[in-house]
């Protein structure tokens, strides 16, 4: 992404967010007592944790090591706050319109009309601050997914094929050392013969994660065939090559669009993430140019970070696609949102004789927070059992 067009995108993203912050403060404002000191904290408050995320990024390659932390922890709750205040603010706004024409409320005069407006204010906060309490508490309580697929063809004298596999893990300054070791317990627990990671395992704020070797527990990662990982938009955004050296210093085999024989019985192909082109000005190898030269009558996996454009690999002989990207949503409603934007948006699906997989991730981006969807490391069981 060039620097003009980092500029447009986060100029467009500071008004609408600092909009959408006005707009809350404002009616909180309105529906608080007209007391002067309770006024004056509101407004520190509040005007404290809307710059905080922002801020935040600003310093975070600064030697402001410790206030960087602090701020991004409050921004990054902050923001899932706003998405929830935002949607009960313009509930209460509905509730207004429709007393225009109802007139079910009392009187904006009357002490029951300051009441109601007090109130409607506690409610809201309490309501907001539950939600969020409820999503960080699901983040953090991932669970295993086991699927079973039958794939047509024979690996050599494999019959069967564990693979555990997770995306969107998103180390950084909020998943921290304590959840990758939990992470790769889980993970170590299943005994996989191979173990994927499709993308997105660093998050773009990378300082935090040299600093701190935050993902040293990766290397304890063990299958008898390999780890293996790929490339999402995230380490591009923090910095492809300096992601990719430190990853493979944990023992990760990074598939940069490669595809690589497995112990003579099964293809392994990793595409380079799409945003390639944004961030390094050139496109990823085409699928069909990657897979030109392998034999298809062995079973190929491929990991794609993003779910996209899925007929590519129907039309190129993949028999099982993993990928990630979309944490289906991660908020609610952007769950429902993410549904309609792709093909799928979580789950398996089979288009031919091709398997699609999208996982919803492991970790999170931003908020450490998820109301949409839960956690989770996918188990995979893949049966070779050619057609007769």
């Amino acid at each position: 992404m060039n620097k003009l067009n980092f500029v447009i995108f986060f100029t467009i993203f500071l008004l609408i967010f600092f909009g959408a912050n006005a707009y809350i403060y404002f009616h909180g404002l309105h529906a608080l007592p007209a007391i002067h000191w309770l006024r004056t904290v509101y407004l520190i408050a509040f005007i404290t944790l809307s710059v905080s995320f922002p801020l935040s990024r600003m310093i975070e390659k600064t030697a402001l090591i410790n206030a960087h932390h602090i701020l991004y922890w409050l921004g990054a709750f902050w923001l899932a706050a706003v998405l929830y205040l935002l949607i009960m603010v313009v509930l209460v706004d509905l509730v207004r319109v429709a007393n225009l024409v109802l007139h079910f409320l009392p009187d904006k005069s009357s002490i029951a009309y300051q009441n109601i407006k007090l109130t409607s204010f506690v409610l809201v906060a309490a309501s907001v601050l539950g939600f969020l309490i409820y999503g960080h508490w699901i983040s953090h309580h991932p669970h295993i997914v086991n699927k079973e697929i039958t794939i047509h063809k024979q690996a050599g004298i494999r019959k069967e094929l564990s693979i555990a596999m997770v995306s969107d893990i998103h180390l950084g300054a909020l998943f921290n050392k304590p959840q990758v070791d939990e992470m790769v317990e889980k993970i170590n627990i299943l005994k996989p013969d191979l173990i994927l990671l499709a993308g997105d395992i660093l998050d773009e704020v990378q300082t935090p994660i040299y600093r701190n070797n935050t993902g040293e527990a990766l290397s304890h990662l063990s299958a008898p065939l390999g780890v293996y990982g790929i490339t999402g938009n995230h380490e591009y955004i923090g910095g492809a090559k300096r992601s990719v050296k430190y990853l493979e210093s944990l023992g990760i085999k990074m598939l940069i669009d490669s595809a690589i024989l497995v112990n003579n019985e099964f293809y392994l192909v990793g595409r380079n993430d799409k945003d390639q082109k944004n961030f390094a000005g050139k496109d990823r190898m085409p699928l069909n140019a990657l897979v030109a030269s392998i034999n298809k009558n062995l079973p190929v996996i491929l990991m794609d970070h993003q779910p996209f454009h899925l007929n590519d690999a129907v039309n190129n002989g993949v028999d099982l696609q993993l990928s990630g990207h979309t944490h289906n949503g991660q908020f609610w409603p952007f769950n429902l949102i993410v549904k309609r934007m792709f093909e799928v948006s979580h789950g398996h699906k089979q288009k031919g004789t091709t398997h699609i997989y999208v996982s919803c991730g492991y970790g999170y981006w931003g908020p450490p927070i998820r109301t949409g969807s839960t956690p989770e490391i996918v188990h995979l069981k893949l049966v070779f059992a050619p057609k007769i």
